[in-house]
């Protein structure tokens, strides 16, 4: 079991904020064709009904990007990842291609507008995750992108340090096709629980359909 607790100055900061998380095991690939035809039918869906502007206004990127500014950072700058791949996405651009957890934790982000962390627990250090904001300095080497400054960035820390922000997870801590023992987190920040379940469920299916995704926990917090 792993404890997911939010500290006290990001609940002073963002008091709207609520949490979810999956907790299953997996089967990774390198690639899963059945997942990128569904991707594909969602893409055309997708860009027939939201442009680059529109997105703007959903209340699950717009409350992550209000979080970020009372946290000290710039979202438009350090671009939360769900509204990253919403806009690649409405760009005309195609999605990264990964890895099959990877792939569709990325397809819910875009459908729910979350930004969602997804980790191989057996990497975690310690037994709890607690969601503070980063400080000047702190070392956090972001996944493709090396050392990111996160000061003024809510930040998911284990016990020796950051492992995940709504910008860029750890490196430390990231999925691999070695990956059986997965954590999804899926950041809240609007406080919707309903749309919130809404994703978990979603993304359950598609670890069931794609992963083998077996002997599933939800965690609730904030």
């Amino acid at each position: 079991m792993i404890h997911i607790q939010c500290s006290e100055e990001i609940k002073k900061a963002c008091p709207e904020f609520k949490g979810m998380a999956l907790e299953t095991t997996v089967r990774n690939t390198p690639y899963s064709e059945e997942l990128w035809q569904e991707i594909g039918r969602f893409t055309d869906e997708y860009r027939a009904k939201f442009t680059v502007d529109s997105i703007k206004e959903m209340p699950s990127i717009q409350a992550t990007r209000t979080a970020y500014k009372r946290c000290g950072k710039d979202p438009s700058r350090y671009r939360p990842s769900g509204e990253a791949l919403c806009r690649r996405l409405l760009r005309g651009l195609e999605l990264y291609k990964v890895d099959t957890v990877v792939d569709l934790i990325n397809l819910v982000s875009i459908a729910s507008g979350y930004s969602i962390g997804g980790f191989d627990a057996d990497k975690f250090e310690g037994d709890t995750l607690t969601l503070g904001i980063g400080r000047a300095g702190e070392p956090y080497e972001g996944i493709g992108r090396g050392e990111l400054n996160i000061e003024g960035m809510p930040v998911y820390r284990d016990a020796v340090g950051g492992v995940g922000t709504p910008t860029s997870d750890n490196e430390r801590t990231k999925l691999s096709l070695e990956t059986t023992h997965l954590l999804a987190i899926v950041n809240g920040y609007d406080g919707d629980t309903l749309h919130l379940q809404e994703t978990i469920d979603y993304m359950k299916t598609l670890l069931e359909k794609y992963a083998e995704g077996r002997e599933f926990t939800i965690y609730k917090f904030e």
